[in-house]
């Protein structure tokens, strides 16, 4: 299951790509345009990592599949390492 964003994260469109900004820490956070589409990606948009890595590689079709996966991963993994974002159900723990 892919993690849900933090409610109390502002994100902020930029032309160039975005901001995500949390106040109760203090914590900024630019994403590129691929970032903001995956930030746009997340639950309810989509449920699944897979459906993420769908979604972009058709977006992006000169991107390999696992090295686009492996991107998608990285950002979540540093958005939750920030508390961005929030695993979703019980002892959730990884992107999968």
């Amino acid at each position: 299951m892919l993690p849900t964003r933090n409610p109390k994260v502002i994100f902020k469109s930029l032309a160039k790509g975005g901001v995500l900004y949390d106040a109760s820490d203090e914590v900024y956070f630019g994403l590129n345009p691929v970032g903001v589409r995956i930030w746009e990606l997340l639950p309810p948009v989509t449920e699944r990592l897979e459906e993420v890595c769908l979604v972009l590689g058709r977006e992006y079709p000169d991107v390999a599949p696992d090295v686009l996966r492996a991107d998608v991963v990285e950002l979540l993994e540093d958005l939750a390492r920030m508390g961005l974002v929030q695993p979703r159900g019980a002892g959730a723990t990884r992107v999968s």
